[in-house]
């Protein structure tokens, strides 16, 4: 059996990164660490180096889009696999047959999303 996936989840709502965490690691295949905001997500990703970062894109001290960029530019972070998530899409969006989304060469999660939504999405970026 392979090593679980490391998962930094990245949100400011406390019980979605609580119930999304539990969910995720019942399955054995990950290793999930939650911050609340930016700032903890850029220090984090440098010390965890996960796998994949699931990052809302609304939060109170940087934007997801913020973050990310600055993982970008981060030698230490550059090549972490990020995805968004958001309340913020369109119901069109959400209708797909796929809870992940690709719009201009970025991934993005719709929220509310089910426990095995996310864990196809994940399991499809994580191939």
């Amino acid at each position: 059996m392979s090593s679980p996936k490391k998962i930094l989840l990245v949100d400011d709502e406390e019980d979605f990164c609580f119930f999304a965490k539990g969910h995720l690691e019942m399955t054995g295949k990950f290793q999930v660490r939650t911050v609340h905001n930016g700032t903890d997500a850029l220090k984090e990703a440098r010390a965890y180096q996960p796998d994949l970062i699931l990052l809302d894109i609304v939060m109170p001290d940087m934007s997801g889009d913020e973050v990310a960029a600055s993982l970008l530019e981060d030698p230490k972070t550059q090549q972490i696999q990020v995805v968004f998530l958001t309340a913020l899409a369109s119901q069109e969006d959400k209708q797909q047959s796929s809870p992940l989304q690709n719009i201009g060469g970025r991934y993005f999660i719709g929220k509310p999303i089910s426990k095995d939504a996310l864990l196809e999405a994940i399991d499809t970026l994580l191939e």
